[in-house]
C-alpha cells in the first residue's frame, strides 16, 4: 500500500465479504507478488491503436477475489525501480502513458468477472457473471461507466450490471490534452461527457478532457467517502475543484470510510511491543511512548509530551503549516515526529529537523508501515492540520489507539 486509497481497498472489501457478498479487487499487478497464482488466462484488450495481451493473477484473501492485472505497462513500474511511484515519477507528475495505463485496467477490470472460473470461497463458485455493481475508485478508473456501456451494455452483455463511482480526492481529476481522446477507443458521442475548459494555472489552462467529470457524469451512482466532504463539493467552485456544477446535477451521496479493524487493532497489533485495549491503555501508552522515542532517537521521558503526524508531504496535507507552526511551538517542552512522503522540498525540511532540534524533533521521509503503527500508539497527540480532506483515515486509527487527535474543522475530519 501506498496511502489512503490502498488502506480502503485493503479493508472495505473484507467487510463487504463479511455480509455476505461476493466479492472481487481488480488493480495493476505492480511487483510479482509472491501470493499471486497464474490463472493461465489471458484476454486481448485495445489499448489506443494497439491490440495488447492482458494476463490475470489471482489471490483469495479473507474473503476477497484479489485479481491482479498482469501487462508490462505496469510491471514496468515496479517498486525499487520507481521508489513506489505508482503513478507517476514524482509526487504532481505523471506518467506519459497513464491514460493508456488505465484505460487498460478499466477494460480488464469489466472482463475479469465474466472469463475468470474462481472457486476459492466457501459458498461461491465459478465466474461471476454479469449481474455485478461495478466500484469504480477515483479518476483512474472512471473509464469503466463508458467502456461498460459502449463494449457491452451496446452488444447485449452486463445488461443489469451497474456502475457506482467513488471520488475519493477530487483534487487528481485526470486532466489532459483534448487531442488525447482518440486514445481512449470511445464513439464521438461521449466527447461531451469528457470536454473540460480548465481555469486554473496548472497542468494547463484551456480545453481539456476530464476523466473524473466522464466518470461522475456516466456513472450510475456517485458517492463519496463522507457525508460533510459531499457537502463540501458542491458548496462552490473552488471545494468542487471546477466539477461542483456537474456534481450537483447527477448528484452525489456521502458514506463515511471506515477503517481495517483487523490490521488496526491494538490488542493484536504485531508491530507494538506491547499490546493492549481499553482496560490497559493507560499502562501501556507510556511504554509504547518510551519504545518510539528510542526507536527514532529521541530523548527517552514518558512525562514530554510527544506529537505525531504521519501523512503525505503535500500542501493538501498541511505540511507547510505544520513546518512554519514548529518554530513557534518547539521552545515548550514538547517532541515531535514527522512520517511521510511526498514533495521533494518539505521531505528535505522534515530531515533536517533532527540537525535544527536534535532533542526534540525528528522527520522520517519514509512510507514506514512499522514506524506508522508506533506513532499511532506510542505519540500523546496526533497532528492532523489538513487544508481540505475528504475522509482521513490517521484520526480513525489514532483514535481507536486511544491517541488524541488535533484536527483542521474540514472535510470528513469534522
Amino acid at each position: 500500500k501506498t496511502g489512503g486509497l490502498g488502506d480502503v481497498l485493503g479493508g472495505l472489501p473484507p467487510a463487504l465479504a463479511a455480509r455476505g457478498h461476493r466479492v472481487m479487487t481488480v488493480c495493476p499487478r505492480y511487483d510479482p507478488y509472491k501470493d499471486a497464482w497464474d490463472t493461465c488466462v489471458v484476454v486481448e484488450l485495445q489499448v489506443g491503436d494497439r491490440i495488447e495481451p492482458v494476463r490475470f493473477f489471482h489471490s483469495y484473501k479473507r474473503g476477497v477475489d484479489r485479481v491482479f492485472v498482469d501487462h508490462p505497462m505496469f510491471l514496468e513500474k515496479v517498486w525499487g525501480k520507481t521508489g513506489s511511484m505508482l503513478y507517476g515519477p514524482k509526487a504532481g507528475k505523471g506518467y506519459k502513458d497513464n491514460q493508456l495505463r488505465f484505460s487498460l485496467l478499466c477494460q480488464a477490470a469489466l472482463e475479469a468477472p465474466r472469463v475468470l472460473n474462481l472457486n476459492s470461497g466457501k459458498y461461491f463458485s465459478g465466474p461471476y457473471g454479469e449481474d455485478v455493481v461495478f466500484v469504480a475508485n477515483d479518476w483512474h478508473t472512471a473509464l469503466l461507466p463508458c467502456y461498460l456501456k459502449t463494449m457491452y451494455q451496446s452488444r447485449g452483455i452486463y445488461m443489469n450490471a451497474k456502475v457506482a463511482f467513488c471520488i475519493h480526492n477530487i483534487a487528481y481529476q485526470g486532466r489532459f490534452a483534448f487531442s488525447d481522446f482518440s486514445l481512449l477507443n470511445l464513439p464521438d458521442e461521449y466527447k461531451g461527457s469528457f470536454d473540460f475548459i480548465d481555469g486554473y494555472d496548472k497542468p494547463v489552462k484551456g480545453r481539456k478532457i476530464n476523466w473524473m467529470k466522464a466518470g461522475i457524469r456516466e456513472a450510475d451512482r456517485v458517492f463519496t467517502v463522507s457525508p460533510n466532504y459531499a457537502k463540501e463539493l458542491v458548496s462552490c467552485v473552488s471545494k468542487g475543484v471546477e466539477l461542483d456544477n456537474h456534481i450537483r446535477d447527477c448528484g452525489i451521496t456521502g458514506i463515511c470510510n471506515g477503517m481495517d479493524t483487523q490490521e488496526w487493532n491494538p490488542a493484536t497489533d504485531k508491530y507494538l511491543a506491547v499490546k493492549y485495549d481499553i482496560t490497559t491503555v493507560m499502562q501501556a501508552k507510556p511504554l509504547l511512548k518510551e519504545a518510539l522515542q528510542a526507536a527514532v532517537g529521541l530523548p527517552v521521558d514518558r512525562n514530554i509530551p510527544l506529537i505525531g503526524f504521519i501523512g503525505r508531504l503535500e500542501e493538501q496535507k498541511g505540511s507547510d503549516i505544520l513546518y512554519a507552526a514548529i518554530s513557534k511551538f518547539i521552545s515548550m517542552d514538547v517532541q515531535i515526529l514527522i512520517l511521510g512522503t511526498g514533495k521533494k522540498k518539505f521531505e528535505q525540511q522534515i530531515e533536517q529537523l533532527e540537525v535544527m532540534y536534535p532533542d526534540k524533533a525528528r522527520g522520517v521521509a519514509k512510507f514506514n508501515v512499522p514506524l506508522a503503527h508506533m506513532i499511532t500508539a506510542g505519540a500523546d497527540f496526533m497532528l492532523i492540520p489538513s487544508r481540505f480532506e475528504p475522509r482521513g483515515l490517521i484520526q480513525l486509527h489514532a483514535m481507536r489507539y486511544g491517541t488524541p487527535c488535533i484536527c483542521a474543522s474540514t472535510g470528513g475530519l469534522v
